[in-house]
């Protein structure tokens, strides 16, 4: 396919309505957060404008960025200096557009973290609970992997990351609840939908004692590793249905 481009304006109008953003309750503003560059042909993906990925998207000569956790979060400080001066100035200055969705890239059926990280590691999803239905549920569609522990294991072969294990790894495993990122206060939620074993990026000290006392296994496998397959597969998508240049970039995250 020939390289081709698209308008900062219509990408963004596309990103909105494929992204469904005006349904979100967020602490951050979904959509264009820095314009760059009219016209958009080269597009980097990754999982956070930190200043590494900024770097690398320069690099690659690319008009557009597009990750899940961007700028102008609720309650952050407000005064353009220190880090986040250096971002937007690397951005102002070198007319690099900058698009962040949040909550809109963990729930969509076909881009989303959730669906996403389900393909990776082969649940199948059949429900949805908490607000916005964020949480996912669904069943393993290995036959192999009967227990906690064995899907441990499979995040630890898929996602390349050791996940924390609260709960019995010899627990048989009936329904899986998950939720991407810093979902552990999603787990009540899991909990009442029926789910046996709960996974998510992260986990608080509170939660591995409700964790404990209900009975319901959860597996922390990391906020980042958990969050890199919805930002690909929308930059994919984008690549093919406009023609764009699309590299994800992954800068390294232990967390």
């Amino acid at each position: 396919m020939s390289q081709k481009s698209v308008s900062r304006t219509e990408l963004a109008k596309y990103l909105a309505e494929a992204l469904n953003i005006t349904q979100f309750r967020d602490y951050c503003p979904n959509g264009l957060q820095v314009e760059g560059r009219a016209e958009i042909s080269r597009l980097v993906t990754g999982v956070t404008a930190s200043q590494a990925l900024l770097e690398a998207a320069l690099d690659n000569d690319a008009d557009a960025i597009l990750v899940h956790h961007g700028y102008f979060w609720r309650g952050e400080d407000a005064r353009v200096i220190g880090p986040k001066y250096k971002r937007l100035k690397l951005l102002l200055t070198h007319d690099i557009n900058l698009f962040a969705y949040h909550l809109p890239l963990d729930s969509p059926p076909l881009f989303g973290n959730n669906v996403q990280l389900a393909q990776q590691l082969g649940l199948a999803p059949n429900g949805r609970f908490g607000d916005d239905n964020l949480g996912w549920l669904g069943n393993i569609s290995d036959a192999g992997v009967r227990t906690v522990g064995d899907l441990a294991a499979v995040i630890e072969r898929k996602l390349k990351r050791v996940p924390v294990l609260i709960g019995d790894p010899d627990q048989p495993l009936a329904q899986v609840g998950w939720c991407t990122g810093a979902a552990q206060s999603l787990l009540g939620d899991a909990i009442a939908a029926g789910a046996g074993v709960f996974i998510s990026g992260e986990i608080s000290e509170p939660t591995v004692h409700l964790a404990r006392e209900s009975g319901v296994a959860y597996l922390a496998a990391g906020h980042h590793a958990t969050e890199r397959y919805g930002v690909q597969a929308l930059g994919s998508h984008l690549a093919e249905h406009f023609g764009l240049q699309h590299q994800f970039i992954d800068i390294d995250n232990p967390v």
